[in-house]
């Protein structure tokens, strides 16, 4: 299941990287508008995003801003106002061990709504559940980062908002943290909660690690279908202390089966506890 996470390049929340749990879903949020020029792509080159199949989408939040990005076909999306200004390639160290991007949330209490509201956009109780249990997982680390699980509609006040987005199937859609402060939007598909509490668990656990500054432990070669996502100028920076071998238990590797257990790895904690 390819699922987008968008990416926080520099200080502008920027594309999206893909987080697969099975089944391949749409990789659009709505209709392609147009095609990118040539300075566009050249540009992407530059910073090291894969330019296969690439598509100009528009992506509506729950607050109903409207953006559009540039869509890699792999699983990154970059917007395209700004792009121009963002890095080109960084440093990105392959291998198969657990990455964080450039930017990190500061040490804070981090609120967490669970959407209840109406349009389709609200948690079902199991995927309120499957949100209980991933903010107590996240907190039963003794993180710096502690989060505040409250449910209700007013995603105005909250730093984390996890609601469903139709089109996004079994899958997920976040970004990363930008200015000190995570990603706003955690995005579940509509058929998240179909395959039950420990499923939703895990794919919101996923979509709130990206959130948070984490990557796809596959990124430069995901077990969906072997393609590097790139770094996509938000880097890809190798967790000390995580150990060499594709960990396939993570809850971050890009594609995991539908029987995954909806916990942390061994390496997931390593990691989490060493950045947080």
């Amino acid at each position: 299941m390819k699922t987008i996470k968008l990416l926080a390049l520099s200080a502008i929340v920027a594309g999206c990287i893909t987080s697969c749990q099975k089944e391949e879903v749409t990789t659009e949020v709505s209709e392609v508008s147009n095609t990118p020029t040539k300075e566009q792509l050249l540009k992407l080159t530059d910073m090291g995003v894969n330019t296969h199949d690439v598509t100009i989408d528009k992506i509506k939040n729950l607050d109903g801003n409207t953006e559009e990005y540039l869509v890699n076909g792999k699983g990154i999306e970059v917007p395209v106002k700004g792009l121009f200004d963002q890095e080109n390639l960084g440093a990105a160290e392959n291998g198969n061990k657990q990455y964080r991007t450039r930017n990190l949330v500061s040490a804070r209490t981090i609120t967490v709504l669970g959407y209840t509201g109406g349009g389709g956009n609200g948690l079902d109780q199991t995927a309120q559940q499957g949100l209980r249990q991933a903010v107590d997982s996240y907190n039963s680390l003794g993180l710096t980062l502690r989060m505040n699980l409250s449910f209700g509609t007013n995603h105005q006040a909250a730093d984390i908002v996890v609601y469903v987005e139709r089109g996004l199937g079994s899958g997920g859609q976040a970004g990363f943290p930008s200015g000190g402060r995570p990603y706003k939007w955690a995005r579940i598909g509509e058929s998240v909660s179909r395959n039950g509490t420990t499923y939703s668990k895990h794919v919101i656990l996923h979509e709130m690690g990206h959130c948070i500054g984490l990557r796809h432990t596959d990124w430069f070669a995901r077990s969906c279908d072997g393609s590097n996502e790139g770094d996509g100028g938000i880097g890809a920076i190798h967790i000390p202390g995580t150990t060499t071998g594709v960990d396939r238990s993570s809850y971050m590797i890009s594609c995991a089966a539908f029987g995954s257990s909806g916990r942390f790895s061994n390496d997931d904690v390593t990691a989490l506890r060493y950045i947080y």
